[in-house]
């Protein structure tokens, strides 16, 4: 089921540099409607092509406002109960609220180390370019082929 933004909760990300739905998004589905021709309401966000949606959440886990939603399928959600995910360093907060006013909350980690702790080159050696133009640098279609560094770099 497609993303929907609820227009009295969504400010456009106002005081923000990005509006983050429309940053996030990997299809560039979301838009803001900044004077209101598209949608009836400046300054609000929208999904301006909902068939095409992948349902990744990226839009609703990180609107700051809350004010992006998804109708849920009934085997993961009840009939006319809604949830909603909030991202957080740590964590993915889902609130989910029933049709009689009844909430639930999970919460689930989505990290096992500190943010910003890993070091990704910590273990790999250090580049030499000088080892560029020596035989089994790169390979073509399985076949040892020799690196040559014109091809490579400009000058």
């Amino acid at each position: 089921m497609p993303t929907f933004v609820r227009t009295d909760q969504c400010d456009g990300c106002t005081g923000q540099d990005e509006v983050a739905c429309v940053y996030v998004c990997p299809h560039d589905l979301m838009k803001l409607d900044e004077d209101g021709s598209d949608t009836g309401w400046a300054m609000k966000a929208f999904n301006q092509e909902p068939e095409q949606c992948c349902e990744c959440y990226a839009c609703i886990k990180t609107c700051p406002q809350q004010a992006i939603e998804c109708r849920h399928y009934a085997d993961v959600v009840p009939m006319g109960a809604s949830v909603q995910p909030l991202r957080g360093t740590d964590s993915i907060r889902w609130t989910i609220t029933f049709r009689n006013g009844t909430t639930k909350r999970f919460r689930f980690p989505i990290r096992t180390t500190p943010e910003g702790s890993i070091d990704p080159y910590g273990n790999k050696p250090v580049a030499d370019i000088a080892k560029i133009g020596e035989p089994g640098f790169f390979t073509l279609d399985g076949v040892q082929k020799p690196g040559d560094a014109a091809e490579l770099i400009r000058k």
